[in-house]
């Protein structure tokens, strides 16, 4: 078992992103509906923000709900909207407490007005907080949020505000979502399978990935700090060999 000690305070990810996924077949090796599954991951998601507060963890970002999901069985789709707004009402005398600041990323306008009237509110109360960033990816995708960006640059060049040849990695950067975050530095997926499914394709280039067969509803505390240790015995050299990044400064 890792400790909150047993970590480097000086090495934690800035960011911590986490694809949490296995709720419904979680659910369906219990006999139980898939929906139960999500409930039960509500749990797993008020731990793992608990646990990034306590450790100093400064940015979150939980894929939700993907652009995708809305494909699935409108019951299904409810329920997850359903326990999306029981949470965020909960939560936010929680997060108000521990200076946890809320936003979201993705196409908020599909939300449900109920959903969105909610999430919008946490997102104003809770917007002076500066413990923890949380960003909750609703209705979002990857590939759209990059179509979006190129949209908002392709607007401010033909308005004349913008020239084409001063478009750069960081002004692309700056019209995603996460525009003022760092990038994540571990991406984690729990659940047994090994893609990104269109989530931060462009934030991720060059996150650590962490794959995890413990399914999300058992992701707990205990899961999330050893996922963490792991991400300090990695050698981080972003293109460098290895003894440019161990050789000491002169």
């Amino acid at each position: 078992m890792v400790r909150p000690d047993d970590l480097d305070p000086q090495r934690l990810p800035s960011h911590v992103a986490i694809v949490m996924d296995g709720n419904g077949r979680w659910a369906q090796q219990r006999k139980k509906p898939r929906i139960y599954g999500h409930k039960v991951g509500a749990d797993s998601v008020r731990d793992i923000v608990q646990s990034s507060r306590e450790i100093g963890i400064g940015h979150l970002t939980l894929y939700a709900f993907s652009a995708e999901n809305w494909q699935r069985p409108a019951q299904e789709v409810s329920g997850l909207m359903n326990i999306l707004k029981s949470y965020l009402v909960s939560e936010l005398e929680e997060m108000e407490k521990n200076q946890i600041r809320l936003r979201c990323i993705g196409d908020i306008d599909r939300l449900p007005d109920g959903v969105r009237k909610v999430l919008l509110n946490s997102i104003e109360r809770t917007a002076d907080n500066t413990a923890l960033t949380l960003n909750l990816a609703l209705s979002y995708g990857a590939r759209d949020e990059i179509c979006r960006a190129a949209r908002l640059l392709a607007q401010r060049c033909r308005d004349g505000e913008l020239a084409v040849d001063s478009i750069d990695q960081q002004m692309i950067a700056g019209h995603l979502y996460t525009a003022g975050q760092p990038d994540p530095d571990l991406l984690i997926r729990t659940g047994g399978e090994r893609r990104l499914s269109n989530f931060l394709l462009w934030q991720a280039s060059y996150a650590e990935i962490y794959f995890t067969d413990i399914m999300w509803p058992d992701f707990r505390r205990d899961a999330y700090l050893q996922a963490i240790q792991d991400f300090q015995q990695r050698e981080r050299r972003f293109g460098k060999t290895g003894d440019q990044v161990r050789r000491p400064p002169t």
